[in-house]
């Protein structure tokens, strides 16, 4: 039932340096979902699509990294599976984009 996870230390590791290496991407996607929040019903159509082009920003680079490793492995679909699960875990603004990529 409970399996490890054979690619989890080196998802962990990415992460962690996607996190510290895009830190602004990230605080964009946060600032930009903050302000779409405290909008007025005349704005937050404008700053729903900032904050959905954030998130794609965000996901775009989180995917180029995803699939570049996935490419350097023997079993890269469970590589793949693992790696948005993980993304779900740790980013879950970028979940849902990540898993349409």
């Amino acid at each position: 039932m409970f399996r490890r996870s054979r690619f989890g230390n080196v998802i962990t590791t990415q992460l962690d340096l996607f996190i510290k290496d895009h830190r602004d991407v990230l605080d964009d996607v946060d600032d930009r979902l903050r302000a779409y929040n405290s909008a007025g019903r005349g704005e937050a159509e404008e700053l729903y699509g900032d904050y959905v082009d954030a998130v794609e920003s965000g996901t775009e680079l989180l995917a180029d990294l995803r699939d570049h490793y996935a490419g350097t492995v023997s079993d890269p679909d469970q590589y793949i599976a693992e790696f948005n699960r993980a993304v779900a875990r740790r980013l879950p603004e970028l979940a849902l984009e990540i898993e349409n990529r």
